[in-house]
């Protein structure tokens, strides 16, 4: 009778087993990532955190962190790059031995041992970003009295000009996900149908969230006029009949007081065919939209803030009526940006 107790569930042997599998896999992704925001790096940079090296634009970081004395990053200064893959490995084949043999004690070891390891991970990881930001060259071309640049554990951080922002990258997801499958797994084996139907429906929703948000878009942010400054000259936007804006790939948004200072801002950092661009509608509501939908006129008196002379209209009655007025003429998009 107590053998058969100690025996866990099919199902609770397929999560295990597919916990393994999602752990199997994060050896070979990147488990952690922080990206760096700044002014001139419309893009921004990252750092990618793998099991066994590090990825993203490490030289670039390197580069600008020995100006204020920071060290560089190297992997063989990581003794972590060594033995993490193994441990990763270690804990996925012991689930696929917990998910072979069955038996609930060593699923609860498991769990008890995946936990302990995943807190001392997040403590070295800690540790490493203080003594990162902490331990800085007193020789060093810039210094700021007082002030240190360890990055956040997770979330974000001002640093000087730079804005830090830490998250888990698609392995340190998957290393959080395999966790929580062994918890359920772990819930499971007490045979209580209420918590497996509670626990299903968790499963779903977090399913369901996770779906919208990878199906979702960035949609351009309405203009703050006299607020909002121009990404490209500095000014203060302060007509919104020429007011533009481009969201990058990675969904980070600029705004321009006008066309040309978007398009300048966009050849000097290659973003012309790596971004999409928003215009105001000159003859409408001044809603914000993509440029595909827009007819463009161009002339000497629409007087627009930084002499780009360029206005757009969703309504082509609208832009006729206009280009007769202001004694403009038209002008398409694939010319206005060869101009």
């Amino acid at each position: 009778m107590n053998s058969v107790e100690r025996k866990m569930s099919s199902y609770s042997k397929a999560l295990v087993a597919l916990a393994g599998l999602l752990l199997a896999i994060s050896i070979f992704v990147p488990i952690w990532r922080i990206d760096l925001d700044a002014p001139q790096y419309p893009e921004g940079l990252n750092l990618l955190i793998f099991s066994d090296h590090l990825g993203g634009n490490v030289d670039i970081i390197n580069g600008l962190n020995h100006y204020i004395g920071m060290k560089t990053l190297h992997k063989e200064d990581f003794i972590e790059f060594t033995i993490l893959p193994y441990i990763i490995g270690f804990f996925s084949l012991f689930c696929f031995f917990v998910a072979l043999l069955g038996k609930r004690k060593l699923l609860n070891i498991l769990f008890s041992i995946f936990l302990l390891f995943g807190i001392l991970a997040m403590y070295d990881f800690w540790r490493w970003e203080y003594d990162y930001g902490h331990n800085l060259d007193p020789n060093a071309a810039i210094i700021v009295p007082g002030m240190a640049y360890q990055p956040p554990l997770i979330g974000f951080k001002q640093l000087l000009n730079f804005g830090a922002f830490s998250i888990p990258a698609i392995g340190g997801w998957l290393f959080i996900a395999s966790g929580l499958i062994i918890l359920i797994a772990v819930l499971l084996e007490y045979k209580n149908k209420l918590i497996m139907n509670k626990l299903n429906i968790i499963i779903l929703l977090i399913t369901s969230s996770f779906l919208m948000v990878s199906c979702s878009t960035t949609n351009p942010e309405p203009i703050q006029l006299n607020k909002d400054n121009c990404a490209h000259c500095k000014m203060t936007i302060a007509d919104i009949r020429f007011a533009t804006e481009l969201i990058t790939k990675k969904g980070r948004i600029y705004k321009f007081d006008d066309l040309k200072c978007m398009l300048n801002y966009s050849k000097e950092y290659s973003l012309l065919n790596e971004a999409k661009f928003y215009v105001s509608d000159f003859g409408g509501k001044n809603n914000l939209l993509p440029i595909e939908s827009l007819y463009f006129i161009q002339g000497s008196k629409l007087n627009s803030p930084m002499a780009g002379n360029v206005a757009a209209f969703y309504n082509k009655e609208m832009k006729d009526a206009t280009k007769a007025k202001l004694e403009a003429n038209d002008i398409k998009w694939v010319d206005i940006l060869t101009k």
